[in-house]
């Protein structure tokens, strides 16, 4: 057997099958993508042909099809993609005549990083999350950098990014610092760009809203609610980060609130409607900083306080006048109407009476300049004739 392998003839055979397979393992291993090319959007795209020989010609093929976009092929075989837009982008490969592929790239397209639409908040002294909005959509993935640059006194912070939801945090802050910037730069295969925000932490500080609002009747109190709650989870509980509380209540259709402030976490109301459902709602603030913001408002919690069940209340689709404080209004108000007068009737004798008081109003004002203008013209007269006695009596004395 070793001496059938070794004979001319058998040796021949090998080198013929191993020589004619080589183009097959060859095509195999560069039917790969060997690489990504990036680009920009709307501009002219070059992708080379790297193992074609000088007006060896070529063949293109776009995502295993011969059909390409708006193109050239220069004589070394570069492909030259005109004006390309999204729909260019994919897997480029070249062959030779003999189709054994050549070269092969992925082609992506995008744009440079532009500015970003950075926002942060501040639910507690001790946290900050910053987010941010891309003002360019560069379609191409990026990579993100944020810094809280350094103040006096203080060194500078890293933001630890999340780049799935495009947003850092920044545990222990230099919270009561008078300003403080943000540094985030965007990086993507076509460039880089650094967006700056400057920011007063005190002045975004804005508690998450309170948590388990329980609105509760107190019993043999028919104007009376109970309403408590506990602080966000994710505000310190310790003593020296007080809140301020802001609970606002009303009847369930109205349209004005009655409100109430309170450092405690829970609140008797005294003046509620006796047998009215009613809606409440409780929101918080840092207490000692009047510049920081309101939490947004608790969901709508309803109660009706204790009733009687010996006394009958009116059903909740009337408001009796006397049932409203002073800051509580319905939303609807019913008047009593004579069904026989219409509203058209009602209007033409409002408008009659108008017409009647203006015209009092008038002749009363005509009267009035007449007689002043009477007694102005009797004095004068009185005057003159006075005037000519006097001029009389001189006449007639002695000389």
């Amino acid at each position: 057997m070793p001496g059938l392998l070794s004979s001319p003839v058998c040796l021949t055979v090998i080198w013929f099958l191993s020589w004619s397979l080589r183009p097959i393992r060859a095509q195999i291993q560069l039917d790969e993508v060997s690489g990504v090319q990036y680009a920009l959007l709307e501009s002219n795209v070059t992708l080379a042909c790297r193992k074609s020989q000088i007006r060896t010609p070529v063949v293109w093929h776009h995502n295993n099809s011969a059909v390409l976009p708006w193109h050239k092929v220069t004589s070394d075989g570069t492909l030259v993609l005109l004006h390309v837009d999204l729909s260019a982008q994919g897997n480029y490969s070249c062959y030779d005549n003999g189709g054994l592929l050549l070269h092969s790239v992925k082609l992506r397209l995008g744009h440079r990083p532009g500015s970003l639409n950075i926002s942060c908040q501040v639910p507690n002294h001790t946290h900050v999350r910053c987010s941010w909005v891309e003002s360019v959509k560069t379609f191409l993935p990026a990579q993100y950098n944020a810094i809280l640059l350094k103040v006096t006194g203080q060194e500078s912070r890293t933001c630890v990014v999340d780049v799935s939801q495009k947003h850092c945090d920044i545990v222990l802050p230099a919270y009561w610092s008078y300003s403080q910037t943000l540094s985030v730069q965007e990086t993507n295969a076509l460039g880089s760009e650094t967006t700056y925000a400057r920011m007063r932490l005190h002045k975004l500080l804005k508690p998450n809203p309170p948590q388990s609002v329980l609105v509760n009747e107190l019993e043999g109190f028919p104007k009376r609610l109970n309403i408590s709650w506990e602080l966000p989870s994710s505000w310190p509980q310790s003593l020296g980060y007080p809140l301020l509380f802001h609970i606002r209540y009303r009847p369930e259709g109205s349209l004005y609130w009655s409100e109430v402030l309170s450092e405690r976490s829970s609140v008797v109301i005294l003046d509620v409607l006796a047998g009215r459902l009613h809606e409440v709602q409780v929101r918080a603030r840092d207490e000692p900083d009047n510049e920081s913001l309101w939490s947004e408002w608790t969901a709508v919690s309803l109660c009706r306080p204790w009733e009687d069940p010996t006394e009958v209340f009116p059903p909740d689709d009337t408001f009796p006048d006397d049932f409203f404080p002073i800051d509580t209004k319905p939303e609807t108000s019913t008047t009593k109407t004579d069904p026989s007068v219409s509203p058209e009737d009602e209007g033409n004798l409002g408008l009659v009476i108008l017409l009647v008081l203006f015209s009092v109003v008038i002749l009363t004002t005509v009267l009035s300049l007449i007689f002043v203008v009477w007694v102005r013209q009797r004095r004068r007269n009185h005057v003159t004739k006075q005037q000519l006695s006097s001029t009389v009596k001189m006449k007639s004395m002695p000389i």
